[in-house]
Parts: C-alpha cells; sequence; structure tokens
C-alpha cells in the first residue's frame, strides 16, 4: 500500500488516520503493519464503501483538500470498489534500534549463519558479503552504481539490499546507502582488523523524502543534516538548484518533528 510522504508525516501527526483506496480487492487486513519512511503504519480498519456516501469530515481526515477532491481521485477505476481503510501510526521502526545494536561474538556468529543461508539461497550465488563491502566502501552512492560495479540489476540489487536491511546491517539514505554500526561489526570480524571509517556524520539526517536532486544540491552545499539545514532561510535553498517547494515543504515538516525552524529571510 503506497503512501505519499506528506500524508505519513500526517498520520505520524495524528491528523490523518484514513485512506481510501480503488481496489478489486483488499491488499490489507487489520493489523497490517506496514515499514514506511515515518515508522510503522498500523491497519485499523478495512471496510468497503460506496463513492457516493462519502462525506466531507472523510475527506478531511484522509489528508484530501475537499469532497470533491477525494472523489475525483477515487473516480480513476470506477470499475473496483472502494475501500475505506483506518490508519494509526504505531511507533518507530524496530530495525532503527536493531542497526545501532553491536553483536557480540555469539552474536556475530548467529548474523553470519544467515548470510549463509542468503548465500545458498541465490541463484547467482554468494552476495552478501561482497555486498555489505561494497556499501562499506561507497557510503551515500547511488544503487544503480553499485550494481553496475558488481555486474547485476539495480532492482535485483535493491531487492538484495532490503534483506540486509532486514538484519539491522544496513541503512537507507536519501541518496545511496550506509552501513548500521551493526553492520560495521560484522563486516570487520571478517577482516584481520577494524576498518578505519570516517566519523559519523553527527545531527539528524535529511529525509529521505526530498527527493535526489534536493538531497544532491543540499550535499553539494555541506549541508547533510537537518541542523545545518536550520541555519538557512526559504530564500536560500529555493536559490539551489534542484531544492523546490516540495523539498522545501517536507523538509520544514522534518525541522518542526525535531524542534526546529527554518532561519528567516
Amino acid at each position: 500500500m503506497m503512501i505519499r510522504p506528506a500524508e505519513l508525516a500526517a498520520i505520524r501527526a495524528g491528523t490523518i488516520d484514513l485512506a481510501f483506496r480503488r481496489w478489486a480487492r483488499p491488499r490489507v487486513v487489520v493489523g497490517t503493519r506496514l515499514r514506511t519512511s515515518v515508522g510503522v503504519v498500523e491497519v485499523t480498519s478495512v471496510e468497503q464503501v460506496s463513492v457516493s456516501a462519502l462525506r466531507a469530515d472523510n475527506a478531511r481526515r484522509a489528508g484530501a483538500p475537499s469532497l470533491a477532491a477525494l472523489r475525483e481521485a477515487l473516480a480513476a477505476r470506477p470499475d473496483d470498489p472502494t475501500w475505506r481503510i483506518g490508519l494509526a501510526y504505531a511507533g518507530p521502526d524496530p530495525r532503527e534500534a536493531l542497526r545501532s545494536t553491536v553483536p557480540d561474538a555469539a552474536g556475530i556468529a548467529a548474523i553470519n549463519a544467515r548470510l549463509d543461508r542468503l548465500d545458498a539461497a541465490s541463484s547467482s550465488g554468494p552476495w552478501t558479503r561482497e555486498t555489505l563491502d561494497l556499501i562499506d566502501l561507497n557510503g551515500g552512492v547511488r544503487a544503480p552504481e553499485l550494481a553496475a560495479r558488481v555486474g547485476r540489476e539495480t532492482q535485483d540489487f535493491k531487492k538484495d539490499v532490503r534483506k540486509l536491511k532486514e538484519l539491522g546491517l544496513t541503512e537507507s539514505l536519501a541518496i545511496g546507502y550506509l552501513l548500521s554500526p551493526r553492520g560495521e561489526a560484522v563486516v570487520d570480524a571478517g577482516l584481520p582488523s577494524p576498518r578505519v571509517r570516517a566519523p559519523r556524520e553527527e545531527g539528524t539526517p535529511l529525509p529521505r523524502t526530498i527527493g535526489a536532486p534536493a538531497t544532491r544540491a543540499l550535499r553539494e552545499a555541506g549541508v547533510t543534516t537537518l541542523e545545518r539545514v536550520a541555519t538557512y532561510s526559504p530564500g536560500r535553498l529555493a536559490a539551489m538548484h534542484g531544492v523546490g517547494p516540495i523539498a522545501i515543504t517536507r523538509l520544514r515538516e522534518a525541522l518542526a518533528e525535531q524542534g526546529l525552524a527554518l532561519a528567516e529571510d
């Protein structure tokens, strides 16, 4: 179930608790937990409704600008029934805590056993250690570039990285990936000595929802955290090629969640 970034932020804030979809059959059930860029969103209800029965309150709770706009959005697939889905923010993604947990020797052995099983199940041969090492040495590099370096299709590469993310070994950046502290410990355990890495950036990472062009523009200006973004005014951000109104809005939202705001023009 796809949910737009602005809607995800509103679900976390509690101002949106409904979604409406045209589906031939329900694609979620009550209790489904969706891991999203803002954390876990839980499905609290699923019921079929008639578009003609929708009211302004439904539109408001779904984040639509008006009842007419909601009905227009649902008019695209008139042959499919309309489903009313209740949604609630269910807390941060548990993988966030897992990523920061550095395993002991027994934990590393257990992770390596999982990696061995992933390698054994792959039709293209072992890939887990190569991918971990590739990400470790190329943090923040786009997935297509990483995939090309090992002769793989981008989508297949991304699917495999998600398997590593499930184990808490990697984290997704606005552009590219980074090994988590947990992942670094696993990689270092297989080396003669721990790898020397640049210090991790202190501060709150840029939100992934601002898009690659805005992320690249901010990086080029040396702005890699929300704390640095807060030193910029909307005008200075807008003057950066690639930072458009949508990116600025999402930066404002991310800053507000941290108790920060943009500087004045």
